[in-house]
């Protein structure tokens, strides 16, 4: 198996972003999805704590940095596309979303009427 840079084949958008979806390294809980760019990319894997990028502020966001909530990265993943990344981290502090639940998916939708309430998991 040969090795390349994660740099080398990442196919990002037309915004220069790539979506990452965070997955919990033990449980494996999906978390959150968010985007990065390849500063955020290099920051992740400089740090070792997840880096996205913002675009309602239009900059890099360090998860945690105001919250305490910093998810320490144990492994990435690409997509067999290379055009999805996946982040499986240890979660730190309360959870993953800004609403204080544990996961951003929290939203159970019914297959048959398609209607959802909120599961309660902060």
């Amino acid at each position: 198996m040969s090795k390349r840079s994660i740099f080398n084949d990442l196919k990002l958008n037309q915004q220069e972003l790539i979506p990452v979806i965070v997955q919990d390294y033990k449980s494996g809980d999906v978390l959150m999805m968010a985007y990065m760019n390849s500063d955020s990319i290099k920051k992740t894997l400089e740090d070792g704590k997840a880096c996205f990028y913002s675009r309602s502020r239009q900059k890099l966001w360090l998860k945690g940095e105001t919250s305490g909530n910093f998810q320490m990265v144990r492994d990435v993943y690409l997509d067999c596309d290379n055009d999805t990344i996946l982040l499986k981290v240890d979660q730190v502090g309360k959870g993953a979303c800004h609403t204080g639940n544990w996961s951003c998916f929290y939203k159970k939708v019914d297959l048959k009427s398609g209607d959802f309430e909120n599961e309660d998991n902060a």
